[in-house]
């Protein structure tokens, strides 16, 4: 092996052991209505179309809580309603039990342990990290929100999840 072949061949060894896994994939940084980190979702997309959120999140209440992706990029506590109503493009109703379809914010609950927290992988086969109607970033983003309820997946607008108690903004 030449010395130029070795030099070349290290370099881009080098570069791709230090790239990321994805260009798309994506850190969301979770914080409560009081400003504090309650953890992260790390988004990503899937192979079959849709993505991947690797959630982590530490000092909720235990119990079953919603996820959805909501509308607007703007996490302004302590109430959350700067991040506006579920991502709904296609303006569908609320849920995935409801005859009418469902938002594309709308993901499965997750529980939370007795010490206050969850690690989890849900997926959302109606959203994407790319480009079009129903990418995250459409409009200038959204946000990620967790509420203090579980979703029943049928109450239109929103679940009957409750408030909003954890949110956290999806942009580019």
């Amino acid at each position: 092996m030449t010395t130029t072949r070795a030099l070349l061949t290290a370099a881009l060894l080098t570069k791709a052991l230090s790239a990321p896994l994805s260009a798309k994939d994506l850190t969301v940084k979770l914080a409560d209505a009081k400003g504090q980190p309650v953890g992260t979702a790390k988004i990503s997309d899937t192979k079959g179309g849709g993505v991947a959120i690797k959630l982590d999140v530490k000092n909720l209440a235990p119990g079953e809580h919603a996820l959805h992706f909501h509308g607007a990029a703007k996490c302004e506590g302590p109430a959350f309603t700067t991040a506006g109503g579920h991502f709904n493009p296609a303006m569908k109703q609320h849920g995935k039990d409801n005859p009418m379809g469902s938002h594309a914010g709308d993901m499965a609950n997750f529980a939370v342990g007795p010490k206050g927290s969850a690690k989890v992988t849900i997926t959302n086969s109606a959203v994407t990290l790319g480009d079009g109607p129903n990418s995250l970033f459409t409009n200038g983003g959204t946000a990620m929100m967790v509420h203090a309820k579980g979703d029943d997946y049928k109450t239109d607008p929103a679940g009957a999840a409750g408030d909003r108690i954890a949110c956290g903004v999806v942009t580019k």
